[in-house]
């Protein structure tokens, strides 16, 4: 029961509860969420072994046969199998050198199951479980956790999508090739601005067309949002991020969010200055996000490539930092060669120590920025990150 409660739980961590999500962030949720699942996982693993092991040796039978026969004869104990094998194969497949060998669209179709494992295992629970036949007050509060919890995530992951997908009409406006193997998909619509969206958060996009309609992707503006327009920027990372530069204009686009807190509204008050530090394509919410600061504000701009190839929206980046006052470094080479120590940064930003710190990027630039932040005396409250990974469905 606590493994279930668990895994209920991690199901509205990540149901994109909006006032939560801006209050605690979309990355911590998920940390939050990646630290749940194994205990929930765990337990329930229990569970399956300690019920096998009680009916085998009442019966004086093998585990693997006690296993079998109340599999086949007990109610509902069928589906709950085939959940529980389903729970499994999302825990196997969070495991990091696990995700590292699967392609997004796989990780995500497997994830997807964890929703069917939860309801296949309900009704056992109900059916079996002595704790709920014999008092219905405990019946009443495990269905009505049961209710929320389903509720929550039609209303925020269902209703809400669908909505807004007929009421902003956002369509495919045109495919722009940026090289280095990443393009810039830029979509139109209607009362954009009614979303709240800002400069540094992202959305789960999703591309009704064949081959695309059944994943969803999250990937970050590249753009300052307009009441018209959005703008992302991918790259091939050889999974399904590959194809969108075969989208065809007009294409409707099915899409959850915004999402995030890395956002300009996050700046220390005061302060006067920040840091932006991004890594290959994490120009792309940084791009969007260095034009949402106030004025009065000083802007450096760090972007570690491996070669020049890889800088995009360099001329549109000129163009927005001379505008701004902003000064932009590009940090050319392998991470051996910039590895984004204190000392590292502080050669360009002198002043590192006493800025609000924004990085973006693959999970070793950020770990690197933030243990230079730490070693600065950097407060965690101005040190603000977008990590491009797998985020949970």
């Amino acid at each position: 029961m606590v493994g279930t409660y668990l895994a209920l739980v991690g199901l509205v961590m990540v149901s994109r509860i909006s006032w939560i999500e801006k209050a605690v962030g979309h990355d911590r949720l998920i940390l939050w969420h990646r630290k749940l699942g194994p205990y929930s996982l765990f337990l329930i693993g229990l569970h399956v072994l300690l019920v096998s092991l009680g009916y085998a040796g009442n019966d004086g039978s093998r585990v693997g046969q006690e296993l079998w026969k109340f599999t086949w004869n007990f109610d509902w104990m069928l589906p709950a199998t085939v959940g529980f094998i389903f729970f499994v194969a999302a825990g196997l497949s969070s495991y990091k050198k696990v995700r590292k060998k699967m392609s997004y669209e796989t990780w995500w179709t497997v994830h997807l199951y964890t929703y069917l494992a939860i309801a296949l295992s309900f009704m056992h629970q109900i059916r079996t479980g002595p704790m709920f036949i014999t008092h219905p007050v405990y019946r009443f509060y495990w269905e009505g956790l049961y209710i929320l919890a389903g509720s929550i995530v039609l209303y925020w992951r269902f209703i809400i999508p669908v909505v807004r997908f007929f009421k902003y009409e956002l369509r495919i406006s045109s495919i722009v090739d940026e090289g280095a193997n990443m393009v810039s998909i830029v979509m139109r619509g209607r009362g954009l601005n009614r979303m709240n969206a800002q400069g540094g958060q992202f959305f789960t996009w999703r591309f009704l067309t064949s081959g695309h309609i059944w994943v969803s992707h999250p990937y970050s503006l590249s753009a300052a949002p307009t009441n018209s327009e959005f703008r992302i920027t991918v790259k091939n990372l050889g999974d399904g991020s590959g194809a969108v530069k075969d989208l065809k204009p007009g294409t409707r686009v099915f899409f959850e969010g915004p999402y995030g807190i890395f956002t300009a509204q996050k700046v220390t008050r005061g302060l006067g200055h920040v840091v932006l530090i991004g890594g290959g394509v994490g120009i792309a919410p940084l791009l969007a996000l260095i034009d949402e600061f106030e004025d009065s504000v000083d802007i450096d701009l760090l972007l570690r490539v491996s070669s020049e190839d890889e800088i995009v929206h360099n001329r549109e980046l000129e163009e927005i930092a001379k505008k701004r006052g902003a000064q932009v470094h590009y940090l050319v080479g392998s991470r051996k060669v910039h590895p984004m120590t204190a000392k590292d940064i502080m050669r360009y930003v002198p002043a590192f120590r006493y800025c609000d710190v924004y990085v973006c990027g693959p999970t070793p630039l950020v770990e690197a920025v933030r243990q230079a932040a730490d070693a600065c005396g950097v407060p965690m409250n101005r040190f603000h990150t977008e990590i491009f990974e797998f985020h949970a469905v």
